[in-house]
């Protein structure tokens, strides 16, 4: 049937679809029926992808059946899956959000919009300034939220609405050029930094939220994933912003070297003498470590400023690769194809 050759997987492999819908699933049998159905309503036009982590229900098959091309990534994780979602679609927008329902669909027009007119390269979906802390039962995740959007605005100097919500659309660009490297739910916090560290265009969109319908269970650990995206975060910002992280730990360590030396610089110029040389030598060595932290970062930053300049050059590259799949969409008008 012509509908089944529209959303087989292969069929889709060399496509270039003007949207994409990217849903990372394990275990939403409850509610992924309804969000691809409610996704296909707004978006006539998009291809809903489903990518399946190893659920142990019936995921797989009540999305194929509601509609949606369906995938597999059997390395656990949503980083893994976003990871295979970026790789394998090719699309002018995508729009990726959860399996649980929580997110309407009624905004994803708007969510896309931005990308298709104006070039935007991420687009967030902001609950925390809606309905998020009325709507989510869970005081921690609150707490959580709003902790993790400080630290990152404050650090980064960003405004960035909301770090951590799984409703975001993206173009072409940023897809093929964002490195993967979190595995679980720390990807959101990945992708909010690399956006601000590589100066990609992004904008708020405010949605409304709404918690989990009955039967369906958060997949999200308060505390051991709440963990992680503080250690991602001061795992990146020591990438990112070496010169700070180092200097930071630069001035502790004087700190320390200078409150351990003052009593034993006293002692001498009331004795004229070094009553305490292993204190002395300590310090000798944290000062020493001091001013290594401190080069450290120097080179570090030298590095990133490297990596920037190397990263344009990938942009370049992916513009080209994005006007070849136009291109051969459309040879006659690859201007057309890009708008079409």
């Amino acid at each position: 049937m012509e509908t089944e050759k529209i959303f087989d997987s292969e069929n889709r492999k060399n496509a270039l679809d003007r949207i994409a819908v990217l849903i990372p699933c394990y275990n939403e049998a409850e509610t992924i029926g309804k969000v691809v159905k409610d996704f296909r309503r707004e978006l006539p036009e998009a291809v809903i992808y489903v990518y399946d982590n190893n659920s142990t229900d019936n995921t797989a098959e009540i999305a194929k059946n509601a509609g949606a091309v369906v995938r597999h990534e059997y390395q656990q994780g949503k980083g893994n899956v976003i990871r295979r979602m970026f790789r394998e679609i090719d699309a002018t927008c995508y729009l990726m959000v959860d399996g649980d329902d929580t997110y309407p669909a009624e905004h994803a027009r708007e969510m896309c919009l931005p990308v298709l007119e104006k070039n935007i390269d991420m687009v967030i979906g902001d609950r925390l300034s809606s309905t998020y802390f009325q709507e989510n039962k869970r005081p921690f995740h609150n707490f959580g939220n709003s902790i993790v959007r400080s630290c990152i605005n404050h650090f980064f100097g960003s405004d960035i609405k909301d770090i951590m919500t799984g409703y975001r659309a993206f173009g072409f660009h940023f897809v093929k050029t964002f490195p993967v490297l979190s595995k679980g739910f720390e990807i959101e916090t990945e992708m909010s930094i690399h956006a601000i560290d590589k100066n990609m265009s992004t904008e708020n969109v405010l949605i409304h939220y709404r918690d989990r319908q009955e039967g369906s269970e958060s997949k999200l650990n308060t505390y051991s994933d709440g963990l992680k995206v503080l250690l991602t975060i001061a795992r990146l910002y020591k990438n990112y912003k070496p010169m700070r992280f180092f200097s930071y730990i630069s001035v502790i360590l004087v700190i320390i070297a200078f409150v351990f030396f003052c009593p034993i610089w006293i002692d001498y110029l009331h004795t004229g003498q070094v009553a305490r040389f292993p204190t002395l030598i300590v310090c000798g060595f944290i000062f020493l470590s001091a001013l290594i932290s401190f080069f450290s970062g120097m080179i570090l930053s030298c590095i990133i400023q490297k990596n920037r300049q190397d990263f344009e050059i990938c942009l370049q590259r992916s513009d080209e690769r994005y006007k070849s799949i136009c291109h051969k969409r459309n040879p006659i008008n690859p201007e057309r194809s890009q708008h079409s």
